[in-house]
Order: C-alpha cells, then sequence, then structure tokens
C-alpha cells in the first residue's frame, strides 16, 4: 500500500483546520470519501438520477441496474451465498432495529433469553431492551475480562437452552477488542439461539465471511467504509430472512394490495418499501471497488501496523491512560488524560488540528464498567500514516502544558 498515493485520493484532507494541516482520527465515527466514490455518486445524479424498480424508460434502467449491482457487489464483499441476503438499509441502527422488531418481538415469549455484552454500542443494546420489555423476555450479558475482552468461557456460561437471540459487535468502537464471533456462534447454535453480528467497526477493516462466521445476521454501514450517509446493509440467512417481518410498509415492498390486506414481495425487496437510497448505494459499490483493488487483508495489515505503532508512542505520553486489549485490536486508540475531560483535549486537540472522537461514545453501560464518564478516542484508515500519530503525541504533550495545573 503506497500510502501517500492513497491519501491523494481523500480531497477533503488536502485542507488546514485553525491554521494547521488537518489530520482527520475519528474514522470510526466516520470515514472519508475517496474521489472515486465522490465521483461516482456525482454521475449518478448528473446522468441516471432516476427512481428504481418503476419506470421502463433509460434513466430508470440504468439507476435499476447501478441499485442491483451494488447489491451483487455487497453480497461478494462479504461472501453471502445470494445478492438476495443482502438488505439495503440507513445504516447499523437501522438494520438491527429490524432484526429486533421485524425478527424478534414476533417470536420471543416470557422466559427467553437475549445475551450481549457490555461492550455494544448503544444501537445493538437499547433495541434488545425494548424488544425484552415488550415479550417479557430477559436480557443477559456476558461477562467482561478484565481488559475488555470476553471469554468463551464465559459465553458458555450465560448461553442458555432458553436462550434465544445472542448479539455482539464484532470489533469494540472503544476498546478496539476483536470477538470471537465465530466460535460465540457455534455456541449459541448449540443452543439453538441465532446469532446478530455488529460489523460495524468490522467489515470496513478486515476481511468478512458471513458463511464463515455462520452467523444468522450481520449488519453494517457504508459511511465507516467510505462510502456515503444513509446507507447500511442487513445480511441474513435465508430462513432467517423468510421468518421475518417487514417493518416499513407502503410502495415496492407490496405484491398485492387490496382494500383490507396486502401480501409482500420475496426478500430483500419486501424490507426496502419506499423510494431506496439510490445514490447511497452507488456510492457504496464505488467503495466496495476502491476497498477490493487495495486488498481486506493489506487494509487490516495496515490497521494492526498503524495500531501497535500509536500504542507504542501514546504508551509513552505520561500521565496517559489507555483503554483495551495490549494484544491484537481493532484500528483505534481510546485514552483518558490524568485529571483532563476528554472534551478538553479535544478541544485543544482541534486548535492543532487533530480531530478526535470524545464522550461515551454511545456506550455509556461500558463507560460506567471502565468506571470512566468518558474518554478520547483516535481512530485509524487507509489514509492515516505514522506521522499523523506523531502529530497527535505532540498535541496530547501541548494539552498537558495547557492544562498544567490540572494533572500537577
Amino acid at each position: 500500500m503506497d500510502r501517500a498515493l492513497i491519501r491523494r485520493d481523500f480531497p477533503i484532507l488536502d485542507q488546514k483546520v485553525n491554521g494547521k494541516p488537518l489530520v482527520y482520527l475519528d474514522s470510526a465515527a466516520t470515514s472519508q470519501k475517496p474521489r472515486q466514490v465522490i465521483e461516482a455518486v456525482s454521475q449518478y445524479y448528473n446522468e441516471d438520477n432516476s427512481n428504481v424498480h418503476r419506470g421502463v424508460h433509460t434513466l430508470g434502467s440504468r439507476a435499476t441496474d447501478a441499485y442491483e449491482g451494488a447489491r451483487e457487489k455487497v453480497a461478494a464483499f462479504i461472501h453471502a451465498p445470494s445478492e438476495r441476503q443482502i438488505i439495503f438499509t440507513r445504516g447499523t441502527t437501522e438494520s438491527l432495529n429490524m432484526i429486533a422488531h421485524g425478527y424478534a418481538r414476533k417470536r420471543l415469549r416470557e422466559g427467553d433469553e437475549i445475551v450481549i455484552t457490555p461492550m455494544e454500542h448503544h444501537s445493538n443494546l437499547i433495541p434488545w431492551q425494548q424488544v425484552a420489555m415488550a415479550t417479557g423476555a430477559t436480557l443477559k450479558y456476558v461477562p467482561m475480562q478484565s481488559d475488555g475482552t470476553v471469554s468463551l468461557a464465559d459465553v458458555e456460561a450465560t448461553v442458555t437452552h432458553n436462550t434465544k437471540i445472542v448479539s455482539m459487535v464484532h470489533v469494540s468502537n472503544v476498546l478496539g477488542t476483536i470477538n470471537p464471533v465465530k466460535e460465540v456462534a457455534a455456541i449459541a447454535h448449540r443452543h439453538g439461539a441465532i446469532m446478530v453480528v455488529d460489523g460495524a467497526q468490522s467489515v470496513p477493516h478486515m476481511r468478512v465471511d458471513v458463511q464463515d462466521l455462520d452467523c444468522d445476521f450481520l449488519a453494517f454501514s457504508g459511511h465507516k467504509m467510505m462510502a456515503p450517509t444513509g446507507i447500511g446493509v442487513l445480511y441474513g440467512k435465508r430462513e432467517a430472512l423468510e421468518d421475518m417481518e417487514p417493518v416499513h410498509f407502503g410502495g415496492e415492498m407490496i405484491e398485492t394490495v387490496e382494500l383490507f390486506r396486502s401480501t409482500w414481495k420475496e426478500a430483500p425487496w419486501r424490507f426496502e418499501g419506499g423510494t431506496p437510497i439510490i445514490a447511497g448505494a452507488v456510492g457504496l459499490a464505488a467503495a466496495i471497488d476502491y476497498l477490493r483493488e487495495i486488498g481486506m487483508d493489506n487494509v487490516r495489515r495496515f490497521d494492526a501496523e498503524l495500531t501497535r505503532y500509536a500504542l507504542e508512542r501514546l504508551s509513552a505520553v505520561e500521565d496517559l491512560t489507555i483503554y483495551g486489549p495490549s494484544g491484537e485490536r481493532g484500528g483505534l486508540v481510546t485514552f483518558n488524560l490524568k485529571g483532563i475531560h476528554p472534551h478538553d483535549v479535544s478541544t485543544v486537540l482541534d486548535s492543532e488540528g487533530v480531530a478526535i472522537r470524545a464522550g461515551h461514545h454511545c456506550a455509556q453501560p461500558l463507560m460506567r464498567w471502565l468506571n470512566v464518564a468518558a474518554t478520547a478516542r483516535a481512530s485509524f484508515y487507509i489514509y492515516n500514516t505514522e506521522d499523523d500519530i506523531d502529530v497527535l503525541a505532540r498535541a496530547l504533550e501541548t494539552t498537558k502544558e495547557f492544562f498544567g495545573h490540572a494533572i500537577g
């Protein structure tokens, strides 16, 4: 990977913020977009803009071909057996809500169990809370180890014959923990439960094969993998999708409509009511082309190398606490500076041109597990370099000097 060459593909990075060259370290929140994606979306609006699955005119045919072609590319990217197992959504949050409300609510009863972990993003926690309250099911948590990982022994001890759903983040957006979701899926299936994987932080950064993982559902977002915002994906096994009810009703998801009853199309179209996110799908297809040209093994290797460098570089900063496992992890580092609120850290870093995330990262239960109110997070992608990490480290020293009275 020629990092300098890749970086040139991202026009937004060629700017100054507060008089300093921009160092963007917030890709776990949303990634930047290469010109290839921007141009693909622009070309769609300039040349092919039309609704899909409706008109038989030329623009309608082009738009439909582009939209359904994007579905095929997504299926190949995650090694789904068929493009008909790919549902386009607005993002990971909507995908997980569709599973919770379209699949789980009609199946769960009092005494059934839903198993998740304390490290889940709110998007993979609140929907299950709502389902549990609506159905009388019990929400259970796999305990976490002191380093922010989960053990398969604890999963075995938590999942029982009453467990119907196990839902787990593949890569934690706070700790960088890479969970053994393949092995967890095997445990879930032995107990007759389904396995749901939140792939928001994994699909953009590593090779994900849904057949190898043997997950029943996988959810992820386009905007974290260089596609536009507002486009996401829900993958499901055929039998799981057949058992799931639509949660959005209206145009294009119907087979027949009568005055007092209606019937639905087959998956995936019955889950995509209304005008879909066509330009988003076009952009997602372009992003997948971009990632496949680089190679997902190269993306993962680059993430690992840069994260190792960041852990080494930031560990040398005094009064800085780093959270998460010390071994293999995703491409992010979450930390706190002693005596300085993460929002203040982020503000000073921004004055140095460095963009990071500060707050609870939509993971308040995990913040309580860490015994902190908030943290700062630097997250990386293919356009980042070791120089970016060096700038971050120097900016943290500047922050310490600015708030010197706070840490003494």
